[in-house]
């Protein structure tokens, strides 16, 4: 009999002095991309991000305006030129009209270069912030707002993440 006794005590202690195998999980949710725009570095990287596309679209349209007249050129004088200047001319008036379509793709490339290079280090802090503050206040999981269609407000965690961040929002009593 004692030795019947003996796993049924050890299952009880365990039981008893054991942390619950079904313990509480607390969900939260937060919108990565409304705390990204609400954090300073943001906007200062979307103004530099603007200046670039504005530096690439002033580019591409002397681009496109020095073909324009290479072409009025070409049509206006051609019938003037002997073949060989013509053909010179022809390739010539080729050589930038590659240029603009490459420019063009070139430039797309770049400003998602540029995108990536300054809103990457953001995205990763408002990440890294939002996954210690869920740890600080005991939540195992949190998803994105944008995912859910329908969320309890109170386990928001965008409030938190931006106390943290030190970053007041007009306009929110958050």
């Amino acid at each position: 009999m004692p030795q019947k006794l003996l796993p049924a005590s050890l299952l009880l202690s365990i039981f008893f002095f054991s942390k619950p195998a079904f313990t509480q999980i607390k969900v939260g949710h937060i919108s990565i991309q409304e705390l990204v725009s609400a954090m300073p570095e943001y906007k200062k990287a979307a103004a530099e991000i603007d200046d670039y596309e504005k530096a690439l679209i002033q580019l591409g349209e002397e681009y496109r305006a020095e073909y324009r007249k290479q072409d009025s050129t070409f049509v206006a004088d051609s019938a003037q030129w002997n073949s060989a200047t013509r053909e010179v001319k022809r390739k010539e008036l080729n050589s930038i009209y590659l240029k603009v379509i490459n420019f063009n793709q070139e430039a797309q490339q770049m400003m998602t270069k540029k995108e990536q290079e300054l809103l990457l280090p953001i995205q990763q802090k408002a990440v890294q912030t939002t996954q210690a503050v869920a740890r600080e206040n005991g939540f195992s999981y949190v998803l994105s707002k944008e995912q859910l269609i329908a969320y309890p407000a109170t386990d928001d965690l965008l409030p938190l993440v931006l106390k943290k961040l030190n970053i007041v929002v007009q306009g929110s009593q958050k």
